[in-house]
């Protein structure tokens, strides 16, 4: 029953940040879901995959995992590779990308 410990990545859809403030430990999980063979549902008898802990610091989730002698494994986060730009920006004049195709 090792843990994850890890703060979420800004999803693809939107251009915010929210929900990537906090840190997340949840559970890995243990086996492997099932089909069931007559509705064609997933499911699992893991009952801690259903767990989500969230923690304002990486310290508070590291402690908690050590006080309850849960295995962890920190992930940190990566740096983003693009950076923000405004709309604007695709039309200045001294923009370098290329010429103008309009």
């Amino acid at each position: 029953m090792v843990a994850r410990i890890y703060r979420p990545a800004k999803t693809a859809m939107q251009s915010g940040t929210a929900k990537t403030h906090l840190w997340i430990l949840e559970h890995e999980p243990e086996s492997a879901r099932e089909i069931d063979p007559l509705m064609g549902w997933t499911s699992s008898g893991d009952m801690n995959a259903q767990v989500q802990l969230r923690f304002a610091t990486k310290e508070e989730a590291v402690a908690y995992a050590e006080r309850q002698k849960i295995p962890y494994h920190v992930f940190e986060e990566q740096p983003r590779a693009a950076r923000p730009k405004a709309y604007s920006d695709n039309f200045r004049s001294d923009r370098v990308d290329g010429n103008w195709t309009h």
